[in-house]
């Protein structure tokens, strides 16, 4: 797997890429792609109707210099922003040799794995896909599939700006509440040491599988 760190993108210009990466993928161009970046402040809509979980009209979001963009990820309403570490996946599920919802267990225990390296013990929920930290999730993950090749991925929560999500109701979740890994250590965690962890394990769990690429049709996606 070709793992690149592309650093502070803005959202559109990093699905863009994700976009072209994937259509390369799909035609057998390049093997498996996992991009990290962190984002300026953005709202993402899924594909799912979910303007109401924007609690305020989109005039005063602009004003807290936050964008807003309807994306193909499945899912509700989430937010990217500098302090949080997103990881994408232009990913073959055939050359995997995994199903969508095996892909989706894998990728959360990526972030629980990461989380453990730092002493948080990360948890799956059976209601709501992401990683979990209580009654927090501190990691939301949403995909999208096409021709059997993933696009997105997660949103780690490292040291973002938490004020953010008063706008919104994270994931569509009313009862449940955001976290971070600054806020539970109760002090500053490097990005760079997050980005080696997360790089280390994405080689374990992504990177041991090499067999031909499939071209199967269809596009699924995966709700945060």
């Amino acid at each position: 797997m070709n793992v690149r760190d592309i650093g502070l993108v803005p959202y559109r210009q990093a699905w863009q890429l994700q976009e072209e990466l994937r259509t390369r993928r799909i035609a057998g161009e390049i093997g498996d792609q996992f991009l990290l970046v962190e984002h300026p402040p953005v709202y993402t809509l899924g594909k799912r109707d979910c303007d109401k979980d924007l609690l305020v009209p989109r005039e005063m979001v602009a004003r807290e210099g936050i964008e807003v963009v309807k994306t193909n990820r499945g899912g509700r309403v989430t937010y990217h922003g500098p302090g949080q570490m997103a990881g994408y996946f232009i990913c073959s599920l055939d050359e995997q040799g995994i199903s969508v919802p095996e892909f989706v267990r894998r990728v959360e225990e990526l972030v629980i794995q990461v989380l453990a390296d730092v002493g948080i013990d990360g948890e799956r929920d059976p209601e709501y896909p992401g990683v979990w930290v209580g009654r927090d999730k501190i990691a939301a993950i949403g995909l999208n599939f096409s021709h059997r090749v993933s696009q997105h991925g997660f949103a780690l929560n490292v040291s973002p700006n938490l004020d953010h999500y008063r706008f919104i109701i994270p994931c569509g979740i009313t009862d449940r509440g955001v976290t971070s890994m600054e806020k539970i250590l109760g002090r500053v965690v490097p990005m760079a040491m997050v980005k080696e962890r997360v790089m280390a394990h994405v080689h374990k769990l992504f990177g041991l599988v090499r067999c031909p690429v499939g071209r199967g049709e269809g596009e699924t996606a995966v709700r945060i």
